[in-house]
């Protein structure tokens, strides 16, 4: 035999069951004052959460919007940063250096401008010596 002990919750496992219980028949058929401000208190917090999941379901749309606009946006960025091949841009701005870099600096053009102005002297002073009539 066993040393242990059972716990005992009191009841008898061999007792009867005790009969159910008989429902009140309800005194008066009106609430009471003091359920009636609970039921009026219960349809006030109602209402609120009512309002309130309006509230909530407004600011969510706006946000689904607000969502929707920037990935819109994110998009147009994400294409336009696609359509703007780097390396064309690289291959563009290098053919404009080497152009910009043909053109004649200061020195040139003062060059260009003496050379240009002895030289018209010089085929002045021929077209005089050799074609006399041509002046008169």
């Amino acid at each position: 035999m066993s040393d242990r002990i059972e716990p005992n919750l009191g009841i008898d496992p061999t007792a009867e069951p005790a009969p159910a219980p008989v429902p009140k028949p309800a005194a008066t058929a009106t609430p009471s004052p003091n359920s009636r401000a609970a039921l009026d208190q219960l349809a006030r917090i109602e209402d609120k959460m009512a309002r309130m999941e309006e509230k909530f379901a407004r600011t969510e749309a706006l946000v689904a919007r607000a969502q929707d606009g920037l990935d819109r946006a994110a998009t147009r960025v994400e294409s336009a940063a696609r359509s703007v091949d780097a390396a064309e841009l690289v291959t563009t701005v290098n053919r404009l250096r080497v152009q910009v870099a043909k053109v004649p600096r200061l020195g040139g053009l003062v060059l260009t401008g003496v050379v240009t102005a002895v030289a018209t002297a010089i085929l002045f002073v021929l077209l005089l010596k050799f074609f006399p009539g041509l002046l008169k």
